[in-house]
């Protein structure tokens, strides 16, 4: 089993506040010693951190849940709960945090160090202490902590790269990178040796340095999911220059100029706006027979589907073998690297919106519908909200609950609706009787 993975789905859930607490200040020589619970402590946030030392998503491939822990609970002398630890989630260089229902992007963690909240813990509970007033100044009344923020979630690894090698397989890709940085990846006489995409860092002759991505080879109708399809091309997203590998020997029996088409056909596929990062051609294995030959009716191809006025891709004929013109290359990838600006990687409208922890006055507060059963059934992040916060071992804080949903509005939109004197309602699992 390849120990590469660049995708997963989790499930993260931060830390619920603890509850408030009742309880009374009752010492023998202080009277009147009134309500001294304390509130509980906050949730634990849900944090992705990024590690440069991580290169794959294969930790999430056996954990998959990530819960942070709850905040401690209020306690007596108007002593509050302990806040939780955040949760810290190291996630590799790269990656892409997608919600799961929405497909919109989160955020993209490129930095190391860089830190991120997924997920935000609740508030804790307020302690009795916090309803003390002048007509009540014994109250009888605390929260339950906040539910933490739950959801799930898409990651995404697309490797830091500025320079990605595409091809079809067993064209010098892999042989390429070996000579030019200190990577070792598999090189093989057979297709799709390389089977996860391989980095390594060049330095030229110049003092110039850049990082360079080999992706498994591509084929025709790879956006169809033919071979290993384009599930790594992901990768070279992030990528300012394409080093374009051709076999110009043509020793496999195909022509390097229909493989430059191809091979462009799959990129646009897959992403047409991969086609706006510049191309260098790298016409490899010039040291087979007919090489020379092959290159030169592949220029005359190419430059009879340009106009007059367009720019050709630079070509630059090598032999990762006998490392002709290696140098050449590297200096000329440099050189277009370095007036090649980073390409925007996701549309405004693939992120998400901001998120906002408040109270949204435009959304309704709470919704009516009517199950099967002719229960009348609330609904409503407000309203669901507020009836978890509620502690309902205490009355009073049951009738604060009740107060609240007559201050909403909920009794006379259910009388607007046809509720009557003793049918029911239900909020999530609790059912109680309306009252008319």
């Amino acid at each position: 089993m390849s120990m590469f993975l660049d995708t997963a789905k989790i499930q993260v859930k931060a830390g619920k506040g603890g509850d408030g607490m009742v309880a009374f200040r009752r010492e023998k020589y202080v009277p009147n010693g009134g309500p001294w619970g304390g509130d509980g402590g906050r949730g634990g946030d849900v944090i992705f951190v990024v590690d440069e030392g991580l290169r794959t998503l294969m930790d999430f491939r056996y954990n998959r849940h990530f819960k942070a822990q709850s905040g401690e609970k209020g306690m007596t002398k108007g002593m509050h709960g302990r806040g939780a630890e955040d949760l810290i989630v190291r996630v590799p260089q790269g990656t892409t945090v997608r919600d799961a229902e929405t497909g919109k992007v989160i955020t993209d963690l490129i930095e190391h160090g860089q830190r991120f909240i997924v997920a935000h813990g609740g508030r804790g509970g307020r302690g009795n202490i916090r309803f003390a007033t002048p007509k009540n100044p014994a109250p009888e009344i605390s929260e339950n902590g906040e539910p933490g923020q739950e959801r799930e979630l898409l990651l995404e690894l697309k490797v830091l790269a500025d320079v990605g090698l595409v091809g079809f397989p067993s064209v010098g890709k892999s042989t390429l990178l070996s000579v030019i940085t200190s990577a070792k990846p598999k090189i093989g006489a057979y297709h799709f040796t390389t089977i996860v995409p391989n980095l390594g860092m060049v330095r030229t002759q110049s003092g110039e340095s850049f990082a360079v991505a080999d992706l498994p080879g591509l084929i025709e109708g790879a956006s169809q999911g033919i071979g290993l399809g384009t599930q790594f091309l992901r990768h070279i997203e992030r990528t300012r220059v394409i080093l374009h590998v051709i076999d110009m020997s043509a020793s496999e029996g195909r022509d390097p100029y229909e493989d430059y088409l191809a091979i462009n056909k799959e990129l646009e596929s897959y992403n047409l706006r991969l086609m706006e990062r510049p191309q260098i051609i790298v016409a490899n294995k010039m040291d087979m027979p007919d090489s020379a030959e092959n290159l030169e009716e592949f220029k005359k191809k190419l430059a009879a589907n340009y106009d007059e006025f367009e720019e050709l891709p630079q070509i630059f004929p090598i032999s990762s073998l006998t490392k002709q013109g290696l140098a050449t290359l590297l200096d000329a990838t440099a050189e277009l690297l370095d007036k090649t600006p980073e390409f925007l990687l996701y549309e405004e409208s693939d992120m998400e919106d901001e998120a906002y922890y408040g109270f949204d006055e435009e959304a309704p507060a709470f919704e009516i519908s009517r199950d099967d059963d002719a229960t009348w059934v609330l609904s409503g992040d407000k309203l669901e909200k507020l009836f978890t916060m509620t502690n309902f071992d205490r009355d009073e804080s049951i009738m604060k609950f009740s107060r609240q949903l007559r201050g909403m509005g909920v009794d006379e939109a259910l009388r607007a609706r046809g509720a009557k004197d003793g049918d029911l309602v239900r909020i999530g699992k609790f059912e109680f009787e309306f009252v008319d």
